[in-house]
């Protein structure tokens, strides 16, 4: 809208300009005359005043209303009084000579192309609460009589079974009354490893059954779902959050009281001195110069730049208060697993028996697990590949069988090769060797899981399965608390487990065992400390949590919802990039103080002279050259805001991560373990 205003009132205003006898007085060339000519100023400046005015003075009415000035307010204000004060000279009434039809064109121009910029550089965000429902499925396998017929979710009843196949999402939350599989929870819980669902447990709606068919009775639908309830905690949250006002409408709400303020006492003081033209012509003058064309440019123009540069250091900026909000910023709350960590399983250790060597071992177990499409087979897999002595064996698997929960075994070299927990390890009667026990129970104490790899009856070596700590993540906490700004940390996982992760990284404060409804609630209490709270998650447990927080930071490699619930989205999964937008934001926030202080500050000098302060000493402020002047405050909060495009946004320059993390094989980095 504000775009094809924008257009067409450009087009409009040239000849209201090219035809105003003060524009030509000013650029010294003389107007065209000819039958009719001064009727195209007043004729065209009115269609521009209701047709690209109409948004804001339909936003000064509603601000009106409210009893909250703005800047709709002031814009209003000003193209009022300039389109009646020109009507008024146009006519011949009382003989004044107020022709501010070029400078209403011009000032109609100038904000709309403001507004423009402004609404381009944020776009339009999807709503959070649309992207969860998308989450679930449209229509369920409804079992009848024994028999499945497709129906709509909708009509879905507590009671009814329903058959979830594999690669399926669960239409509603139940419990599984028949079959054995593992679930993808990671877009309710955020945590990478599939959890083994059987009879009599419960399974919740939107999360997908990764290897076998199961029956789920309903036992809850609609508004009574979990995933129902995490809406509810998003719509709230984002509520809370919609009511600060921004820099910019404060500026203009302070610039609306001066500026009525000095209109009527002009008025006032010149008609007590027995000069009621003058106290016209300086009231107009002051109204309509009151409104600076700096000032609605003044917070766009840095918004457009700032959203640029973001965009190219691979921050997406959705909210303009995410981006004011951020300097601001004491705590960053930053979930571990897919943001800190690398939210995948790897081998990050492995152990074997005398006689059996490393690359065998993990051979071994590669060619049982490689027809495995689970994520921890996929992890042994890339081990052994990347691993020249075990790719070099070239061992392949056959008769492979998947056990849900267990483990798998398949025929390696003519030899029966079993790869499984502890689940498996009992149920063979087996123990772990004495001669790697100690390795076991460490990873075991800080929380990896472990697999053991059984060749024909005999366990031959172990290997231990984490979800790595990124090496940008120590960068980055070092660098935010080099800023100033504290870090924390909030997981589902079990508090050993944060612990380990918290220490590794130096984090400042660490919430462990955090349900995933209750990830928002942790945000509240750090805002009741009186800390100004930045959150940075992936998953869909995340999003009222992000919401609630002052800003919110999806990561871009994580689910819709998330990222449709905060005003910041990382395009990739560095935690550095949060000190790109740090760093923006103060730099951006000066910009924004500079020129709105250039915009005011022209406003504090040139009302009181247009009011005719001085009038005694002879200087006494023109309409004209009151215009010029706003011009020239436009060009001026231009220029500066173009230097923002010197910041050097760089997660790489802005915190660069050591040699040793870079050159740390994985299987040696300190790493975590993913949630059982």
């Amino acid at each position: 809208m504000f775009k094809n205003k924008f257009w067409l009132s450009l087009v409009l205003a040239i000849p209201v300009v090219v035809f105003s006898p003060m524009v030509g007085h000013l650029l010294g060339y003389h107007v065209p005359v000819f039958p009719g000519s001064t009727w195209i100023a007043p004729v065209l400046g009115t269609v521009i005043f209701v047709y690209g005015g109409m948004p804001f003075l339909k936003g000064g009415v509603t601000e009106l209303r409210s009893r909250q000035p703005g800047m709709m307010l002031l814009i209003s204000m000003a193209i009022t009084v300039a389109f009646v004060a020109s009507w008024v000279t146009t006519l011949g009434i009382g003989g004044f000579m107020l022709d501010f039809w070029w400078e209403l064109a011009l000032l109609v121009v100038i904000m709309l192309l403001g507004h423009w910029m402004e609404m381009r550089a944020l776009g339009a965000a999807s709503s959070a609460l649309d992207a969860l429902a998308e989450l679930l499925p449209d229509e369920a396998e409804k079992v009848v009589d024994g028999e499945t017929v497709t129906v709509p979710i909708h009509e879905l009843a507590v009671g009814d079974v329903v058959l979830v196949r594999s690669g399926a999402r669960v239409p509603a939350d139940g419990q599984v009354v028949d079959g054995t599989a593992e679930f993808d929870e990671s877009m309710i819980t955020g945590e990478s490893q599939a959890v083994a669902r059987g009879p009599g447990e419960t399974v919740v709606a939107g999360t997908v059954a990764t290897d076998n068919t199961v029956r789920v009775r309903v036992d809850a639908v609609g508004a009574d779902t979990a995933l129902a309830g995490i809406q509810r905690m998003v719509a709230d949250a984002q509520a809370s959050s919609s009511r600060a006002q921004a820099l910019a409408d404060r500026a203009a709400a302070w610039l609306f009281w001066f500026a009525l303020t000095a209109g009527i006492l002009t008025a006032i003081a010149w008609t007590a001195l027995g000069s009621p033209d003058d106290a016209v012509v300086r009231t107009v003058t002051v109204l309509v110069i009151a409104c600076p064309h700096a000032l609605g440019l003044a917070i766009p123009l840095v918004i457009a730049i700032s959203t640029e540069r973001a965009a190219k250091a691979g921050v997406l900026i959705k909210n303009r208060m995410a981006l004011e909000r951020m300097r601001t910023i004491d705590v960053v709350l930053f979930d571990k697993t897919g943001t800190l960590t690398e939210g995948a399983h790897a081998v990050t250790g492995t152990t074997s028996v005398p006689g059996v060597a490393e690359a065998e071992l993990l051979a071994y177990a590669a060619a049982a697990e490689a027809d495995s499409e689970h994520p921890v087979a996929r992890a042994i897999v890339q081990a052994a590949t990347a691993h020249p002595e075990a790719a070099g064996l070239g061992l392949r698997g056959t008769d492979f069988q998947a056990s849900t929960g267990r483990g798998v075994r398949a025929t390696v070299d003519g030899t029966e090769v079993i790869v499984g927990g502890p689940n498996m390890l009992r149920e063979l009667g087996l123990a772990t060797p004495a001669a790697i026990a100690a390795p076991v129970r460490a990873w075991t104490d800080r929380g990896a899981g472990v697999l053991h790899v059984v060749r024909d009856g005999r366990v031959i070596g172990v290997l231990a399965l984490e979800d790595q700590v990124r090496p940008e993540s120590r960068a980055a906490v070092r660098a935010l608390q080099d800023r100033g700004v504290r870090v924390a940390m909030i997981t589902g996982d079990a508090r050993q487990v944060a612990e380990a992760v918290g220490a590794d990284l130096g984090i400042d404060e660490v919430f462990a065992e955090v349900l995933p409804q209750d990830k928002d609630t942790k945000v509240t209490e750090l805002q009741a400390r009186g800390m100004t709270v930045a959150m940075v998650g992936d998953g869909v447990n995340d999003a009222p949590a992000l919401a609630r927080a002052e800003v919110g930071i999806a990561i871009g490699a994580g689910t819709d919802v998330a990222m449709e619930s905060a005003g910041v989205v990382l395009a990739g999964n560095d935690p550095r990039a949060v000190l790109s937008m740090i760093d923006l934001s103060r730099a951006s926030y000066r910009k924004m103080v500079q020129n709105l202080a250039w915009a005011t500050g022209y406003n504090i000098i040139a009302v009181p002279l247009a009011a005719g302060v001085l009038a005694s000493a002879g200087l006494v402020l023109s309409p004209a050259v009151g215009a010029v002047l706003m011009s020239v405050s436009t060009i001026v909060v231009a220029l500066n805001a173009q230097l923002l495009r010197r910041i050097d946004l760089d997660p790489a320059h802005l915190a660069a991560t050591d040699t040793k993390d870079r050159a740390t094989a994985p299987s040696e980095r300190p790493a975590t373990a993913p949630a059982h």
